[in-house]
């Protein structure tokens, strides 16, 4: 079975802990038997490969996300970067073409496509492999995945079927209703448009040929920062006849705001809370080092990182987007592809990190103009490289690296070390990569 996975948006509706670089799929809040959390995606990975241990799982992307990606699901999964963001139309033609041209998939197998972030049982995965086979049988171009409603909602699109059978034809769909409308349209027994749906390759590239002058994956990725932003509702979906649709009559959830999020939660605290008993319906979810304590509260969400903290009402916390917009935010918080950093500290010419790498993994080789640093190593062990030199660290030791030397750090077990940046003008910007060589 070939996936494609949609991984896009930041999220800011899961705000203080969904941001521009750490969107919501990534937040670990799904506790698993062990007793670890794992992330959206990494629940939604792990179920694809329950159902089928052989599927090969594009991950379509922007460049901000790939060492998140990298650092919760390792080096091995497929991963097609958008170069900027083009709506959902171009990012499915360019996965399309990377299955084709980079993995060398035959453009007759079928693919399924579907969001990153669905709350799913198992039987989902089960009726994505029926999907792909469905769409292998050609009698359609598109086969969707519709959802039997639970309540008339008014956030999705409906499709309504031809008939009442497992897979039928597509009569027609509807945008987002009033509650009254979707009421209608449940009764004539329509089903959720979840954005889940399989073709043929062949059939997005052909698409994808009409509308984009290309030759290949290379071609394409070259020009895409040219390509008009549309959707994929609106470049194909729309403008297809041949179209089937699959009921689903599991679970389903789509977990954007805090309310729903909480609904998907087993416990009410993670991280350092307490919540007394004269409080009910509220959950706790804390990301800081201190102590968070809810008293007499109904129905609200605490949320608690680097980056802010959040108290509402559930229901209110569907429309906190246009107040995070207006809030002057630094990145506190960010998974790499060699582990994760936090901002602890920043001062006019200060700025303090802390820093884990994952064993095994490394700081690429560097310098920086307008910076000096120190590392202190608080736990595990590895080497540093620094004007080439290399030396063995362990905790408690200091490095120091003046502007301009070129350094990097090598973690044998997991490392975990305080970075210290000094200097009058501290960016992201002043960083200089270099090949390693000793």
């Amino acid at each position: 079975m070939n996936i494609i996975l949609l991984s896009g948006g930041s999220g800011k509706r899961l705000w203080p802990l969904s941001n521009d670089i750490r969107s919501k799929q990534f937040i670990k809040i799904f506790k698993k038997e062990d007793g670890t959390y794992e992330s959206m995606l990494q629940r939604v990975y792990h179920q694809i490969k329950k159902a089928d241990a052989s599927a090969t799982v594009t991950i379509a992307t922007s460049k901000a996300q790939v060492s998140a990606i990298h650092n919760q699901l390792g080096s091995d999964v497929g991963i097609s970067v958008e170069p900027c963001r083009r709506d959902t139309f171009p990012a499915i033609a360019l996965a399309t073409a990377y299955l084709v041209d980079v993995m060398k998939v035959n453009p007759e197998e079928p693919v399924v496509v579907c969001p990153v972030d669905p709350y799913v049982e198992d039987c989902y995965f089960e009726a994505m492999k029926d999907l792909a086979v469905q769409a292998d049988k050609a009698e359609a171009n598109l086969v969707l995945m519709g959802i039997q409603p639970t309540y008339p909602s008014e956030k999705y699109g409906y499709i309504i079927p031809e008939s009442n059978e497992y897979i039928t034809y597509v009569k027609t769909f509807k945008e987002k209703p009033s509650a009254d409308t979707a009421k209608e349209y449940i009764d004539q027994g329509a089903l959720w448009n979840a954005g889940v749906f399989a073709y043929k390759l062949k059939y997005v590239l052909d698409k994808a040929h009409e509308l984009i002058d290309f030759e290949d994956y290379y071609d394409l990725f070259a020009k895409y920062g040219t390509l008009t932003k549309i959707s994929f509702d609106y470049a194909v979906v729309e403008n297809e006849d041949k179209i089937q649709v699959q009921r689903f009559k599991g679970q389903w959830k789509d977990l954007g705001t805090w309310n729903t999020l909480t609904e998907a939660m087993e416990e009410s605290v993670i991280g350092k809370g307490i919540i007394n008993t004269q409080s009910s319906g509220v959950q706790i979810v804390n990301e800081m080092d201190i102590p968070i304590l809810a008293m007499g509260l109904q129905d609200v969400i605490i949320s608690a990182s680097a980056e802010g903290i959040l108290v509402s009402d559930k229901e209110q916390s569907s429309y906190i987007k246009p107040y995070v917009d207006n809030i002057e935010q630094q990145v506190m918080f960010a998974e790499k592809s060699w582990g994760s950093y936090r901002v602890m500290d920043v001062e006019t010419e200060a700025m303090t990190i802390k820093v884990t790498l994952n064993p095994g993994h490394s700081m690429n080789y560097h310098s920086h103009a307008h910076r000096d640093e120190v590392w202190v190593v608080l736990a595990g062990s590895g080497r540093t490289v620094v004007d080439g030199m290399e030396q063995k660290i362990s905790s408690g030791d200091v490095v120091t690296m003046s502007t301009g030397c070129r350094h990097t750090v090598i973690a044998e077990t997991e490392l975990k070390l305080v970075e210290v940046q000094l200097g009058k003008e501290i960016s992201v910007g002043d960083k200089q990569k270099y090949e390693l060589e000793y």
